[in-house]
């Protein structure tokens, strides 16, 4: 790894790097200029291009230009790497053992999806209809089209299909892209096209809305070996610019949302596309920025992702805040389409998330009545126990307190004996678990083994079980893994290794099954109906089919 740092190094001129975001200026030996976190009032971003090391006085950041493109970027180490080595033009694989059948793969579904984007925007143009819809009905001028590279899908199920297969593209390499159905056919149709843009510009898959009646009203590209929808944030190539100028960004809810809103002048809008937030987006956005807001609906939904929100920013030092004002419009897309300087101003008026959750419950319980306090107190308290800061938590208490006409002495009183019930709940569902029930070390392999084939061997047909886990560390693991069990195989197939390695995994999972049920066999009473259950669950699984 060393070794590829220093090659990328010997390419690339720390000032050349930091060029492309910050306007440097000759001082002395050093390059001077203004801070892209936009703190400093007068330029205190220097950069040793002797030393190849860069400092901002006003933000006390400072590195080398993978520290730079990750702070700046904010992304991890790994995608620093890349987009380095990338710019330098050396070859990763080369350097770290990886498989260059994987490299080849994700270049030719990036250059397929390229492609697709093209020809979806040439579809756009060419229909009437179509541009009616986009320009007129969503209000979207050419420029932002433009900038979001906004296509159409022709209704026709092999359109663009055929037009890939003229350019030389093989069936595998579209389904390495997500651009086609199980039945081989176009993924989109009749649709109108958003690409998924990461942040080094490079389409990486499509949201799509449905242009006349039917369901999905959206369609997204499914997990590929180029698109996670856990730590893929929508707009944020975008937006992160503007993120880094203001010093905040906005989470709504949907695409449209993110499109109108950069539109309306709201630049530093993105989406968690497709999926709920999770610890990555809300990690790869703190390296940006730690005021976040959020403009969720405020329905039953709304707040449950505002409460997901609050527990996931916890531990990691963030502000989050909510927009709410909408002015009567049901979401940003609306209320932009009504006035977009009132949803300007709706960004500025935004509360703390934990007083607008607070908010929403008292609009839903009765505060009147000892029911409606109970629960009251009930969800204000779990919500509290999110709240890492202890001045913070002590203020909520006391405003709790307060509404409920209680001491606060004895709010705090019932929310340790939650939390005590609650770690008691969670050690007897830990004691209470047999030892039996823990996988064994031959399984956990075969998962590793097969998450590995999934995520770095680009699986889509064989049916892999099996969540793609957040944590980097455990990514990093699994591409290890990957890599040790597939170096030096010539032209691998990944896809019959997948469905081999799950038949072994399910036969070993049933023996797993029945030697749990054979200890819960050997506890139980002879006479009971739980003995003679347990004993049909054993008979079932031995005899498969029967």
């Amino acid at each position: 790894m060393q070794d590829l740092k220093e090659e990328i190094k010997s390419r690339l001129a720390v000032e050349d790097v930091v060029g492309q975001y910050v306007e440097l200026k000759r001082a002395g030996r050093n390059l001077k200029g203004r801070s892209p976190w936009g703190v400093d009032k007068t330029p205190s971003f220097m950069v040793s291009p002797e030393k190849g090391i860069w400092h901002d006085f006003s933000a006390n950041k400072g590195g080398d230009i993978f520290t730079f493109v990750m702070e700046v970027e904010g992304i991890g180490f790994k995608e620093a790497l890349e987009k380095l080595a990338a710019q330098a033009g050396v070859d990763i694989t080369k350097y770290r053992g990886g498989d260059p059948n994987i490299a080849k793969r994700k270049v030719r579904a990036k250059d397929a999806l390229a492609l697709a984007t093209k020809y979806y925007q040439a579809c756009l143009v060419r229909n009437k209809p179509v541009c009616e819809y986009v320009f007129y009905k969503r209000n979207l001028n050419r420029s932002t089209v433009s900038e979001f590279k906004i296509g159409y899908s022709p209704a026709s199920g092999k359109a663009l299909l055929e037009v890939l297969k003229k350019r030389g593209f093989k069936t595998s390499e579209l389904n390495d892209a997500g651009l086609l159905n199980q039945y081989g056919g176009d993924m989109f149709r009749d649709r109108m096209m958003m690409p998924f843009i990461d942040t080094n510009g490079d389409v990486i898959g499509y949201t799509a809305r449905i242009l006349g009646k039917g369901e999905p009203k959206y369609l997204n590209t499914p997990e590929t070996i180029l698109f996670n929808k856990s730590r893929f944030i929508f707009g944020l190539y975008h937006a992160k610019e503007s993120i880094r100028r203001s010093g905040y960004v906005v989470i709504v809810e949907g695409n449209m949302d993110v499109i109108s809103s950069h539109q309306a002048g709201v630049k530093e809008a993105v989406a968690t596309s497709g999926t709920a937030m999770t610890e990555q987006h809300l990690k790869i956005l703190s390296n940006l920025t730690s005021d976040i807001r959020l403009a969720y609906d405020g329905d039953a939904a709304g707040v449950k992702a505002t409460e997901r929100a609050i527990m996931l920013a916890g531990d990691l030092g963030i502000t989050l805040t909510v927009i709410s004002n909408y002015h009567g419009a049901k979401d940003p897309d609306e209320l932009i389409q009504k006035d977009p300087k009132l949803w300007q101003q709706a960004v500025e008026e935004r509360v703390p998330a934990v007083d607008w959750l607070l908010g929403k419950y008292e609009e839903n319980l009765n505060l009147r009545t000892a029911p409606g306090k109970k629960q009251y107190s009930d969800v204000a308290l779990k919500l509290l126990s999110y709240v890492k800061d202890e001045v913070e938590r002590a203020s909520y208490e006391k405003k709790i307190a307060k509404k409920l006409d209680v001491d606060v002495e004895v709010l705090r009183e019932k929310g340790d004996r939650l939390n005590k019930k609650l770690e008691q709940a969670a050690a007897h569902r830990y004691l209470k678990k047999p030892k039996t029930e823990l996988k064994n070390d031959q399984l956990l392999k075969m998962e590793n083994s097969l998450l590995a084939l999934k995520i770095f061997g680009g699986i889509t047909k064989t049916d892999i079980p099996f969540e793609i886990p957040e944590d980097d560390a455990k990514l990093t693991d699994l591409e290890f893994v990957f890599n040790s069990e597939h170096e030096g195989i010539k032209n691998p197939n990944y896809e019959s290794e997948a469905r081999e390695l799950m038949k072994r995994y399910s036969t070993e999972l049933n023996k797993q099954k029945i030697k749990d049920l054979t200890a819960k066999l050997d506890a139980t009473d002879e006479e009971s109906e739980e003995y003679e259950d347990l004993l049909r669950q054993i008979r079932d699984l031995q005899n498969p089919g029967f």
